[in-house]
């Protein structure tokens, strides 16, 4: 290929900078906009999560499950020293672990109740609680007390409720026997998001003795590791450490397809088919609790692709006509370029050019206002109470756009235009050097 075609688009584009701009601008403004897209959708997820793992307690998690003489499921972990030897022998590093235990429970206050999930934590201790749960009323040295509970500022009105009120907890033990207990309003938490309406925190101890569970024993283990995304690597390694351990496991297997369960949920329906002796336990990850969030990336990525074509469509029409334009304006040039010995193939090559440095220049304008837009963005502090702020990361939005995606985006682009200019500057390429010469604008 002739190597000064390049540097006459060039020129050709500066010749008319009004109308290069105006239509790099609007690939700028498409490239933009998906870039957000994609920006947004790959924090998502990560957000999400990390929010959920603060607080859940951890990124992998280990459950175990036995039967009752009656046949009741019990979830508990009795053995503490063999899930302590596991995690130890699996080579994992930089680790937190938290045990926690749950049950459901009606909250009662003076006439009024409400169902609350209580989950019982080591309150005094929880690093990873206090770091994403903020409290409205009430103190983290409250919440060290035996009888402690941390409720969200939602229930908290509902049961019109403050910080140093009794309330009384209503639930069924692990054996089935219903059970009461007595909690003190210790802290009243922002809400995060809808979680903070179902969840609730007490001390692990007092609610395992109220629950049948012995001291030493949880129900699950939560594991807190240094990065999200090797979530799914150290539960592989400790099942495969726990298997080599001799310990009974559920397997971890994703749902089939056509199937709408998570993985987690098709583990758990897993359990309520097959019967065994002695615990059986689970490792799971916050992803695949979460997986059916990961649609919503799918979804958002899927839509900014579909945005991208139709922005992309409407600007090749003007890109089509205004290559047109262009062939008829320099018709006489072409034509003294033909006469002088430049092949078809190269007049193409050079309207195409222009259109490729074109799509570039303008994808390239169309990153560096996504990323400016992102910057000023992320800035903005949102309100703690504000429903989004479970997909907030500490309280900002965030952007995560990976490479790959932003080079698909300009390839396509790219491609995009070099496919509507293609047919005038094929046109342009046929014009015969002595009609050419002979036209009159």
């Amino acid at each position: 290929m002739n190597p000064v075609l390049p540097r006459i688009a060039a020129r050709n584009l500066l010749r008319q900078r009004k109308r290069t701009m105006l239509l790099a601008g609007a690939i700028a403004f498409g490239i933009m906009i998906v870039t957000l897209i994609n920006g947004f959708a790959g924090a998502f997820i990560r957000n999400v999560s990390e929010n959920f793992a603060y607080l859940m307690g951890g990124h992998v998690f280990v459950s175990g499950t036995e039967y009752s003489p009656s046949g009741r499921r019990i979830s508990v972990i009795r053995d503490t020293a063999v899930i302590d030897e596991a995690l130890a022998s699996s080579g994992l590093r930089n680790l937190r672990v938290q045990k926690t235990s749950q049950v459901m429970a009606t909250l009662i206050f003076e006439g009024k109740s409400i169902r609350q999930n209580l989950t019982g934590i080591d309150l005094g201790h929880s690093s990873m609680l206090r770091d994403r749960l903020m409290l409205l009323k009430g103190t983290w040295e409250d919440a060290a007390q035996p009888d402690a509970l941390i409720i969200s500022e939602k229930i908290a009105k509902k049961l019109n409720v403050l910080p140093g009120d009794k309330v009384i907890a209503q639930f069924q033990t692990i054996t089935g026997q219903n059970n009461v207990g007595e909690f003190r309003i210790a802290g009243i938490s922002v809400d995060s998001s809808f979680i903070g309406s179902i969840m609730a925190y007490v001390q692990l101890d007092y609610l395992n003795s109220l629950i049948g569970i012995r001291n030493g024993e949880y129900m699950s283990l939560g594991i807190m590791l240094d990065r999200l995304d090797r979530s799914g690597t150290a539960a592989s390694a400790l099942y495969v450490t726990m298997k080599s351990m001799g310990l009974q496991l559920f397997e971890r297997k994703a749902a089939q397809d056509g199937n709408a369960m998570t993985p987690f949920q098709a583990m758990i329906r897993e359990q309520t088919r097959e019967r065994w002796e002695g615990t059986r336990y689970r490792v799971y990850t916050i992803d695949e609790i979460l997986s059916q969030a990961r649609q919503i990336v799918v979804a958002l990525d899927t839509a900014s692709v579909f945005i991208l074509v139709v922005l992309f469509a409407i600007v090749m029409i003007g890109l089509s006509n205004t290559f047109r334009m262009a062939m008829f304006e320099r018709i006489r040039e072409i034509g003294t370029m033909r006469a002088i010995g430049v092949q078809r193939n190269e007049v193409r090559a050079m309207f195409l050019y222009e259109a490729l440095f074109m799509a570039l220049a303008g994808s390239v304008a169309g990153l560096l206002l996504a990323f400016l837009a992102m910057a000023g963005l992320s800035l903005i502090t949102f309100d703690p109470q504000s429903p989004v702020f479970l997909i907030l990361r500490n309280g900002h939005l965030s952007f995560s756009l990976p490479p790959l995606r932003a080079l698909f985006n300009i390839a396509l682009i790219a491609a995009l235009t070099l496919a509507a200019v293609y047919a005038p500057a094929n046109a342009a390429s046929k014009l015969r050097p002595a009609e050419a010469l002979r036209t009159v604008k």
